[in-house]
């Protein structure tokens, strides 16, 4: 193939991800702010690692990133360190951070100044979809960006679309975060009714799970949620943060949120129980 492609962050979803990309064929350079992580990458798959996000950049056709927040996008896109110090006119920046659209419109103009495409992809499927390839990838930004990106992340994704213009991506990846906290909820109050009442729990929700109250949440949580394990999964942490960001995103565009709101204090319960690294599932806990 050919192409070069960088890959910034290697949490539990970069590191998989990055290395689909290195299977698919790209000339990888990895870049992680514990150096260890970036050495241990570039062992297992073969491609190489730098010191800096703009060292791993340098000469790339694509270029993915994939942080915590706003603030650690920003620490590696900008300045003499960051990628759009060294990213080539013609290439293509790929933010897989779940972050602010504000963020992404910011970081859109300032590759637009350079000559670099820009596209918003944040990823829904957790860290099992990143390690099995199929994540769900949601996008803003210009056609001819998403058509060329959708190449290398069709290495790692099951599903990719672009929703819209820069920042669109980022916009429904806070939907799917409003419906999952909602749903998540449901299943929780649910589980815990049939406890409560002598039922068994684990047969209510095999056969209800057949008929309208299915979820992917359902499907694949309720046999822990019963357990009472959640050493797994996406954390609490991140969930508030990313609900965080739907309620300030709310209030901008005048959408009201009340569930949302709501569960995102039922998470903050959770975090003052000692449950900050719980996966998100957990919020049947505070009901027990």
């Amino acid at each position: 193939m050919g192409e070069k492609a960088a890959f910034i962050g290697l949490g539990v979803m970069g590191y998989p991800m990055a290395g689909f990309l290195q299977k698919a064929g790209y000339e990888m350079t990895v870049y992680n702010r514990t150096t260890t992580k970036a050495e241990k990458w570039a062992a297992e798959y073969g491609g190489s690692f730098a010191e800096t996000p703009a060292k791993a950049a340098e000469g790339a056709d694509f270029v993915m990133v994939c942080v915590g927040n706003d603030d650690d996008l920003r620490s590696v896109v900008l300045g003499d360190a960051g990628i759009l110090a060294t990213m080539k006119a013609g290439s293509i920046f790929v933010d897989h951070t779940t972050a602010s659209s504000e963020v992404a419109r910011e970081l859109g103009a300032l590759a637009k100044e350079k000559g670099v495409g820009f596209v918003d992809a944040p990823v829904s499927g957790g860290q099992a979809g990143a390690e099995n390839g199929v994540l769900t990838v949601m996008c803003g930004g210009a056609q001819e960006d998403f058509d060329r990106a959708s190449k290398p992340i069709d290495s790692y994704a099951r599903a990719c679309m672009l929703l819209g213009d820069v920042g669109a991506g980022q916009l429904t990846k806070m939907v799917n975060q409003i419906c999952i906290a909602g749903v998540v909820q449901g299943l929780s109050e649910g589980i815990h009714f049939a406890e409560k009442a002598g039922l068994d729990a684990e047969k209510v929700i095999e056969v209800i799970s057949k008929g309208a109250a299915q979820s992917w949440q359902m499907e694949n949580r309720y046999k822990t949620m019963i357990a009472d394990d959640f050493d797994f999964g996406f954390a609490v942490d991140w969930m508030r943060k990313d609900l965080g960001i739907c309620l300030k995103t709310g209030d901008q565009v005048g959408a009201s949120l009340p569930n949302t709101a709501l569960v995102d204090q039922y998470y903050s319960d959770g975090q003052t129980m000692g449950g900050s690294r719980w996966d998100t599932s957990s919020l049947i806990r505070r009901l027990r």
